[in-house]
Formats: C-alpha cells, sequence, structure tokens
C-alpha cells in the first residue's frame, strides 16, 4: 500500500467518465472539502493476502500525521498511478471504503473521493514541513498475526464459492435477478444490490450513530477493543426490555434456557474442527501454556452438554437456547461503526435437534413463522424487511416446493442465493434482513440446518428400534443480536422522519414514557405525586429544572419521550391533562387514568422494566458531551 499526504487549504475534485465498469454509481457534481488532509491511496497487489492488517496500518499511520497537523477532516483519493503493481479493482475499493470506515469510527470526518473514475481536481497544499508526506505501507512475509491466523477454513472457502442469484416470488416463479423488475421492490433491489456486491466497509457515519450518542443510549468505548460498546442507564433500559422480551419468546415457544461458558480450549477435538467450519474470525487468549478462544456464539457450550446427555426420539424436537452475553468475533476494522455490526455482542441463541430431514424442514417452518412474530413484535413492518434464502444447488433441487411455500408465508418477492458446493457446516439458511438508509443489509432473524456438528461433537439419540443416531441441529436466533435490534429501529425511525414522519421508538421499548412539566416550582410536587404512583407501571419522570415550559417541552421532544404534560393550575383543579402525543405529533386530552389505559392497551404482551434514571431531571448527570 502507497500514500501520499497532502495537508490542504481545500481539494475540489470534479468525476468526469468511467474509468472501469464497476466504477461507484456518483454524480457529476463537484465536491470540494476545506482544510483537510488528503490521502492518495494505491493499493497493491501484494497487499491483497492481507488486506484487514494494511487497513488497520493505513489507517494508523493517517491518524499519525492527522494527530501532527491537528486535521479533523481526512479525504481519501483513489490514485493507481502511485504504483506499478495494483491490486483488483474489488480489493482496492473495498480497502478505501474500509479505511475511510476505520478513520471515522475513531472520530475522524473521512470521506473518499469517487472510486473507478476519471476526475478533475484542484489542490492547494498549505506549504508548511509537514504538509507533503509519503508513506509506504507493508506486512510481515507470513501475511499474519497469530488472531489473524484464527481465520476459519469456511470463511477462506466462502471466498471461492459460486454463487447463483434469483428472486423467487410468492407464485414459485424463479428469475435471474438481471431479469427481474425491481420498480415495485425498491427495498429488496437496495438488498440485492449489497448482498451481490460483497462490499461491507461503511463509507460514512450511519445516522443510528448520531441518534445513539444524543439521545444518551450507547457510545463507543475507547478503553476497549473496536466493537464493543458502553450503554448509558437509558441504553440499558431498551437493551434489558428486548433481552427480557427475548427470554420470555422463547420460554413460551418451549426452548430450555441454559447458561454456557464464554471460554474454551482452542486445541478441544471437536472445538478446533469446528472453529475451521464457522464462517468467522476469533479472538484468542494464551493461558498457563494453552491457547483459548473466545466463543462466537452458543454452538460449543450446547454441543457438548448436549453430548454428555441421555436423548430418546421421544424427547425430539429438543429446542436449547441461551442469551449469550456476550459472542465475541473479530470483524474487520473498517466494517466497525456504530452498532450495525460489532464485536462483542448479545445474540439469543437456539439449537434444535432433529430426527431426520423432514422434521428438520418442519421445525425450519415454524422457526421461520415464529422469526416474522419476532419482527413483528419489535415493530418492523412486512414492508421494512426482506428476506434471503440461501443453499446449495442439491438442496434446491429437492425441495423448491418447500422453499416456495415458505415464500408464500413471507407473502412477497425474496432474494435467493444458490451456492455450487457447501462451504460450512448448513445447508439451507435463510435470514430477514433490514435494509438502511445508506443501503446496508444487516441479518436480523435466521435460521440454518447443520449437517456436521452431531457427528463432530459426538451427538446422539436413542431411536425406537434401540439404536443410537445422530440428529440434525437446527441453528435459530429468532430476532438477531440485540444490539443489531437498537440499531435498526434507530436508522428505521430516522428514516421515517426522513419521509416526513415522527422518529420514535416503540412505545414498550421507550426509555422515559411520560414526563410531566411543571408549569412553576408550585406544581413541582403535584408531579412528583402523580409519578410516584405510576412508577411501577409507566416509566415516568419529572422535569424539575428551573427553565421555562417551552424549554422543558422542547428538550423532552429532543428525547423521544412519548407523552409530555404540562401541569398547573387548571390540571390540578379539572385533573385533566393535554397530553403532546410523540407517535401523532397532536395534543388529546385525557385523564390520567385514560392515560394509563392507553400506555398499557399499545404496551400489552411486551415486558415492563422501572425507570433507570433518577425521576427528577435535576438529580441526572449528563453522559454525552459534558
Amino acid at each position: 500500500m502507497r500514500i501520499l499526504l497532502v495537508h490542504a487549504d481545500w481539494l475540489e475534485v470534479e468525476p468526469k467518465t468511467k474509468a472501469i465498469a464497476t466504477a461507484e454509481a456518483v454524480g457529476k457534481e463537484k465536491q470540494r472539502w476545506e482544510d483537510c488532509l488528503v490521502v492518495f491511496t494505491a493499493v497493491e497487489g501484494r497487499d491483497e493476502p492481507a488486506l484487514e492488517q494494511i487497513i488497520e496500518k493505513t489507517g494508523d499511520a493517517i491518524i499519525d500525521v492527522a494527530k501532527q497537523i491537528n486535521a479533523k477532516t481526512i479525504v481519501l483519493y483513489p490514485y493507481v498511478h502511485l504504483t506499478s503493481a495494483p491490486a483488483g479493482a474489488q480489493s482496492a475499493h473495498k480497502t478505501l471504503t474500509d479505511i475511510q470506515s476505520f478513520l471515522n469510527e475513531r472520530g475522524y470526518s473521512a470521506y473518499h473521493a469517487p472510486f473507478g473514475w476519471y476526475k478533475a481536481f484542484d489542490i492547494k497544499c498549505k506549504g508548511h514541513p509537514l504538509s507533503e508526506l509519503s508513506r509506504e505501507i507493508t506486512v510481515e512475509p507470513s501475511g499474519t498475526s497469530k488472531q489473524e491466523d484464527t481465520v476459519s477454513g469456511a470463511l477462506k472457502a466462502e471466498e471461492k464459492v459460486r454463487s447463483e442469484w434469483f428472486i423467487l416470488a410468492p407464485s414459485g416463479e424463479l428469475t435471474p435477478i438481471d431479469k427481474f423488475d425491481f420498480k415495485p421492490h425498491a427495498n429488496l433491489d437496495k438488498f440485492k444490490n449489497y448482498e451481490t456486491a460483497k462490499v461491507r466497509g461503511v463509507s460514512g457515519e450511519p445516522p443510528h450513530v448520531k441518534l445513539m450518542r444524543a439521545l444518551e443510549l450507547v457510545d463507543y468505548e475507547p478503553g476497549s477493543d473496536p466493537g464493543n460498546m458502553r450503554f448509558y442507564p437509558k441504553g440499558r433500559t431498551i437493551k434489558a426490555l428486548l433481552e427480557q422480551w427475548i427470554n420470555l419468546r422463547m420460554l413460551n415457544y418451549g426452548a430450555m434456557e441454559v447458561e454456557t461458558p464464554v471460554m474454551y480450549d482452542f486445541g478441544h477435538p471437536a472445538l478446533e474442527s469446528y472453529l475451521n467450519r464457522f464462517p468467522a474470525r476469533q479472538y484468542t487468549i494464551q493461558s498457563a501454556k494453552k491457547q483459548f478462544f473466545l466463543r462466537f456464539s452458543a454452538c460449543f457450550g450446547q454441543f457438548l452438554m448436549t453430548a454428555g446427555a441421555n436423548i430418546s426420539y421421544r424427547n425430539l424436537p429438543m429446542k436449547m437456547y441461551e442469551l449469550t452475553r456476550y459472542s465475541f468475533r473479530l470483524e474487520k476494522a473498517g466494517e466497525l461503526v456504530g452498532l450495525r455490526r460489532l464485536r462483542a455482542f448479545t445474540m439469543p441463541d437456539i439449537h434444535t435437534l432433529c430426527t431426520d430431514m423432514r422434521t428438520a424442514k418442519e421445525e425450519f417452518a415454524n422457526q421461520f413463522k415464529l422469526g416474522m412474530e419476532c419482527m413483528a413484535d419489535i415493530g418492523f413492518g412486512r414492508d421494512e424487511y426482506e428476506m434471503a434464502f440461501r443453499c446449495t444447488t442439491d438442496f434446491w433441487t429437492s425441495n423448491r416446493d418447500w422453499v416456495v411455500e415458505l415464500i408464500k408465508i413471507f407473502g412477497k418477492p425474496a432474494l435467493v442465493e444458490i451456492w455450487n458446493m457447501r462451504f460450512a457446516y448448513f445447508d439451507p439458511k435463510f435470514e430477514f434482513n433490514f435494509v438502511d438508509s445508506a443501503g446496508k443489509a444487516s441479518a436480523l432473524t435466521t435460521v440454518q440446518i447443520d449437517h456436521e456438528n452431531a457427528q463432530r461433537f459426538g451427538i446422539q439419540y436413542t431411536d425406537a428400534d434401540n439404536t443410537r443416531k445422530y440428529p440434525l441441529i437446527l441453528h435459530c436466533s429468532p430476532s438477531g443480536a440485540i444490539e443489531r435490534v437498537i440499531y435498526a429501529l434507530l436508522e428505521k425511525a430516522h428514516m421515517d422522519s426522513q419521509s416526513g414522519k415522527v422518529a420514535a421508538l416503540p412505545l414498550w421499548l421507550a426509555p422515559i414514557q411520560v414526563r410531566l412539566c411543571p408549569l412553576s416550582d408550585e406544581y413541582i410536587k403535584d408531579c412528583v405525586d402523580v409519578a410516584n404512583d405510576l412508577k411501577g407501571e409507566i416509566r415516568i419522570d419529572v422535569d424539575d429544572r428551573s427553565e421555562t415550559v417551552q424549554r422543558k417541552v422542547r428538550d423532552a421532544e429532543l428525547e423521544w419521550v412519548s407523552y409530555i404534560l404540562v401541569v398547573g393550575a387548571r390540571e390540578r383543579k379539572e385533573k385533566q391533562f393535554a397530553v403532546r402525543v410523540r407517535e401523532t405529533g397532536k395534543l388529546e386530552r385525557m385523564t390520567l387514568d385514560e392515560l394509563k389505559a392507553k400506555i398499557k392497551d399499545k404496551t400489552a404482551g411486551r415486558p415492563f422494566r422501572q425507570l433507570g434514571l433518577p425521576p427528577l431531571l435535576s438529580l441526572r448527570a449528563s453522559f454525552v458531551g459534558g
């Protein structure tokens, strides 16, 4: 990797014509950045075996210079002319966007000039001693580090798999993606583009990152590894409610809740083999002359537990469940922005033992329906997420009619990826995917049929004829990672606001459901009495600060409080309130009993949690921007 760094008063770039067929889709208007560090970049062919290391080392080198010159804005300019041995276009584009994400995550405002275009540009260099620098970024000859050595065989194999992409309609019609009319299905079109491009890096700060900080929910933790987050009290309230909800859902579904360790022996024969069949990177730990790894799911503990159990065919299908706090995956640095993709996350994880493929497909369909129910519980309508079904050619040939039945249940066209071979332990799998405003997709619900791990871990059951047999295993996350659910809710709220709706969280998840704003200090006690009466049933607080009522109402709106009540002489006398309803933006007259009934009705069937903050605003610290 070669870079040329120029500290500039300004850079102006104008795309002219496409240089390659896969050039980014951009307009031809000029872009201009003021007082910026411009980084001309050339990814080289020798970088391709170790792109993750190159991305991190390049990002660190850029930050080192940015700190010295006190630059906050960084513009990456793809400039292949810095090398005579460039990398392929796909690798170069991905590296560019991943470095941009790496810089954004560390607090810089990073951008990149259009990739794949001939461009006109004007630049004014500041001309001080550090305004023009060059760097050559290399890695060790092996191209790996200890943690990079833990990249699984499945992840490597996935890069070699050949996929065919189709759209499957509820009618059963299978259409290649280049023949399908996406005009009535704009969200599916965005999802298809994301999946087929396979570029996972983020080119700018997603809207939910600003929201998660502005609402004092979640933030980056500079004292930890990237991708590990801190949750403030309001964010912890949302996360805890989602955890309570999914735990109740799973118990009602009939899954047995267990708890397993987060760390495992890297040398355990079954575990070592499984690591190479799971498409993820692992964290490794050296302790007492042994190497361990942090779990990336609940599979290990549940499989080892099940292998030691005495199981009859009468016990099947048998469902085991754990809410992993936490699972760990060593995701690429350029993909770690906000809550969408993390290195430590909370994952509801079910494993279901089934006797054969027939019962496995029946349970797969049950969990498919369960996933749709969970998406509705969270607050997503059918038009707000997309489905992907993935399988091998052999599975598709043998089970096409069954797949079509699932699409009928889903009720709209879905993306189908057909692999030429099975690269991991599962075949098939499906996901429900949320697509954000930047066109990035994130899997929430998912189910897979596992063909390997019963044999690998020695999991058996006794059949009716008294013979010992290996079950098939279903892997299911009914909602996806809890942190990713919060990301999706915030992105949905942002998109709602862009379309003219009011940005809000579902009422059952709102950290503050009701705020009482006394008209003056005389009415603070009235508000406190009301809050004390309702605190066991509603998350309610009192704005007792010495601020104007207008300021109190405005602040409550900025916090996305669901219902805002101003309390004065009239309200004290009549016991009726003008309630500002965030969902509609309207004022409604109602009594406290009517408001309570309204909230109870809208949150029926959802868990409740007490307010996680002091009930008086005057007693609260500010966690962000203090």
